[in-house]
């Protein structure tokens, strides 16, 4: 379009549609030939029409804009920015409140702006609408231009005047507005748009993310409020729930105004119970187009129609948890231009937040929780496609698991892929449950245990023997395993009487369905054996071990690897029963065998020898200890490396005999040594880096020196907590440790006398045998 609007003209005529503007116009249809007589001076040219004070014509913010300090600074720091037009673009996801922030700095910042017009400008027509009721507002009579002409003068006088301020609300695609900016060398617009990316020129980039917790809990209360006192339990439980997304919030908060007896807790309980309903649901005043649901339809249906494998990755990115996805879940789309298209899209209109740094993808918890709810009546959450998102996920999790749990290497990618496994088992329903589930959930399940967070393992072990159960039945060798793995957590855990009950269960059933010589019965018959043992009945527990021993034997053949295992429980069994003597003959003999079998610097033959050091300190043979420790610590060193997990426990493990002997500085030497090794190769939070600070505290706390003694403990404790958490034992334990160190460091050290007990220092132990399902 384009005119010029020179003055010379008080006729008005033209062929074709009238357009009503105004609350009081009339608009014609069909072909006429209207002539209006106007005054002279009645259609002035744009240049020379001035503006004039009333013309802004803001939407009404609300009362209850809380926050965003730093986003209403930036948008006055543009002011002084050098150039003649100034663009800003407040960019962020839907309902994160772009608009209310557009809305609220305009009308109450001292931008110095006139006058400030606001534009819907979704979509090319809404721009020129915006510019036909600037050109009206300015000019009354010229309501009876066409739309085009009006259009262009509303234009013409933007780019004839400064100190003008347009605000560009809700702009679905760039090219929609570039005609305008390109037309206006002054002025100031300021753009809300959901797209992160696309933007050309000198555009300022503002992002909105949302609320902080304080805010968002501020906004629901004054919603809530708003007529009075009312109860407010689990408004903070609530906001957290909703991601503090400023129009969840508002959209609970006015739910909750108008029904006097819902409270924030009830609220939660109704948003569990009927999401899709809720998601959809405000007051009486919330407007349909404005609830979570509608405004994100909205951006799914842009999406959906440039590619709609975006939607198919956002459903199954929904059952992860919201931060740090790694890409590599991401899988499954039919090549990597899909990917990238996918991932750029969801990220352009703000769905998703990509970290090139760290190759993860983070998702807003509430457009997970909306993606991952079934709406029959939505084409993008239908339960089927919902269904097969879950499916992906977890098998793109299943992919994902490393192949030995238990080796320290594959730890960084547990710790990355954790979060993600546990919120799949929240949010999927059991009985969704596969076989592949169970599978996910054995293995993180003994992740858990090894790593000493035994609650966590407790339920998903549970989870995993559920799943198998239901999904391949009571007698699946799968669903044996898990429950031979419940047992050991609950061993872990200090539960010896349900450790044993699950355990003699298993045994039962392998033998039933399995046979009493088949590999796994007998693994079944040691595990029961180990739980016995936990439980303080050492008598039976060497008699299951001698008849695992004599049967294994029998079965497998006397060089057999688990022949060896099994002979090593069998001394620990006699150890515990105070035959010491029984114990080391049992150990000499299995560090021979494995020598002779597996070779001298196989890791197994190192294992024997440090049970075999074990045995003759736990009999008050600390040389001899010593001896066979040194020795491993030489081997291992020579065959894995200074730095390999063993080497470092054999360290441990030499101070421990060191500190029975009396040689308190050596073992304070070795200590310091292993501690260094540990965090730099494990990471200073490892549980196995914190047992090392707690062994070198407590021969700090022996030799006297109680402020080191503090410092080792006081970082174990900050350390435990962060990562683990108060209930863990190595938190409690550096906990209780730190208590009374701090508590004595004040008391001569000469008059302090500390007991080495067994409860004061960490050994590495071996755990129970378990095994793992046969699920691909």
């Amino acid at each position: 379009m384009s005119a010029d609007f020179d003055g010379a003209g008080p006729v008005a005529s033209g062929t074709g549609d009238a357009t009503a503007i105004g609350p009081h116009s009339m608009a014609v249809s069909g072909n006429y030939t209207p002539r209006v007589e106007l005054p002279a001076d009645a259609l002035r040219p744009p240049s020379q029409v001035p503006a004039q004070e009333g013309m802004s014509n803001l939407p009404r913010h609300r009362t209850s804009f809380v926050g965003r300090k730093d986003e209403l600074d930036r948008l006055d720091g543009a002011l002084s920015r050098p150039g003649a037009v100034l663009v800003q673009a407040l960019h962020g996801l839907g309902g994160v409140g772009k608009s209310t922030l557009a809305a609220y700095w305009a009308e109450t910042r001292e931008h110095g702006c006139q006058p400030v017009r606001w534009f819907t400008a979704d979509s090319p027509a809404g721009v020129a609408q915006g510019l036909v009721e600037l050109a009206v507002s300015l000019q009354p009579a010229s309501k009876v231009l066409p739309v085009e002409a009006l259009a262009e003068w509303g234009l013409q006088w933007l780019a004839s005047h400064t100190g003008w301020l347009v605000v560009l609300d809700n702009v679905n695609d760039p090219a929609d507005i570039a005609p305008l900016l390109d037309r206006v060398p002054g002025g100031r617009f300021l753009i809300t748009s959901r797209l992160a990316e696309g933007w050309e020129g000198d555009v300022a980039l503002v992002r909105l993310d949302v609320l902080d917790a304080d805010e968002s809990l501020d906004l629901i209360t004054s919603i809530i409020t708003r007529k009075g006192p009312r109860d407010l339990d689990g408004a903070a439980e609530l906001c957290e729930e909703l991601g503090h997304l400023p129009l969840a919030v508002e959209q609970a908060g006015a739910y909750i105004a108008q029904n006097p007896f819902t409270t924030p807790r009830t609220y939660l309980q109704l948003l569990a119970d009927h999401p899709a309903k809720m998601y959809e649901r405000g007051g009486v005043t919330t407007r349909a187009e404005r609830t979570v649901a509608r405004v994100w339809d909205i951006t799914l249906d842009r999406i959906a129609t440039q590619q709609p494998e975006a939607i198919d990755l956002l459903r199954a990115l929904a059952w992860y948890a919201p931060e740090d996805i790694p890409l590599h879940l991401c899988t499954g789309l039919a090549d990597q231009l899909a990917l990238d298209t996918a991932l750029g899209l969801l990220s352009a209109y703000s769905m998703t937040t990509l970290d090139p740094a760290t190759g993860t993808i983070a998702v807003h918890r509430l457009v997970q929780a909306l993606a991952r709810t079934p709406d029959p009546a939505n084409p993008h959450r239908r339960t089927d496609l919902i269904d097969q998102a879950r499916e992906r996920a977890t098998a793109n999790l299943n992919a994902a698991l490393p192949q030995q749990g238990d080796d320290p290497v594959s730890w960084p990618r547990w710790r990355a892929l954790l979060a993600h496994i546990e919120a799949l088992a929240q949010h999927a329903n059991e009985d969704t449950d596969t076989a592949i589930t169970g599978r996910i959930f054995n293995e993180t399940g003994n992740y858990l245990k090894d790593q000493g967070l035994i609650a966590r393992a407790l339920w998903i072990l549970q989870r995993a023997h559920t799943s198998s159960e239901r999904a391949l039945g009571p007698d699946d060798p799968s669903t044996l395993t898990a429950r031979n793995n419940l047992a050991n957590a609950y061993q872990v855990a200090g539960d010896a009487a349900r450790a044993i009950s699950l355990h003699r269960q298993n045994l039962e059933d392998r033998i039933r369905v399995l046979g009493p010589d088949h590999p796994h019965t007998l693994t079944s018959r040691n595990n029961l054996a180990s739980a016995y043992l936990v439980a303080g009945d050492a008598a039976r527990a060497i008699s299951l071990h001698q008849q695992n021993l004599e049967d294994r034997i029998r079965v497998l053949g006397p060089d057999h690897p688990n022949i060896l295992t099994s002979r090593n429980n069998l001394a620990s069994a006699y150890l515990a029963a105070g035959d010491a003597a029984r114990a080391i003959s049992l150990h000499q003999q299995n560090l021979e065998d494995r020598t002779r079998v597996l070779g001298p610097d196989h890791p197994n033959t190192f294992t024997a020898r440090n049970n075999l050091a074990s045995a003759y300190l736990a009999a008050g043979d600390a040389a001899r200890a010593i001896s066979l420790h040194q020795q491993n610590l030489e081997d291992r060193t020579r065959v894995l490396g200074p730095d390999h997990p063993n080497t470092l426990t054999t360290g441990n493990n030499l101070a421990g005999a060191y500190l029975t002997a009396g040689d308190l500085a050596r073992a304070v030497t070795l200590l310091e040594e292993t501690l260094d090794v540990r965090s730099r190769v494990l990471g200073p939070d490892d549980p196995n880096t914190l047992t090392t600070r707690n062994n070198l505290a407590y021969v700090h706390r022996l030799v006297g020196n109680l402020d080191h003694a503090v410092t080792l403990l006081r970082q174990n404790v900050a350390l435990g907590l962060e990562r683990f958490g108060p209930d863990h034992r190595l938190t409690a334990k550096s906990q209780r440790a730190y208590t009374s160190a701090w508590q004595k460091r004040a008391v001569s050290a000469s008059k302090l006398a500390f007991v080495h007990s067994s409860q004061d220092w960490d050994h590495m132990r071996l755990p129970a045998e378990r095994l793992r399902p046969g699920v691909g």
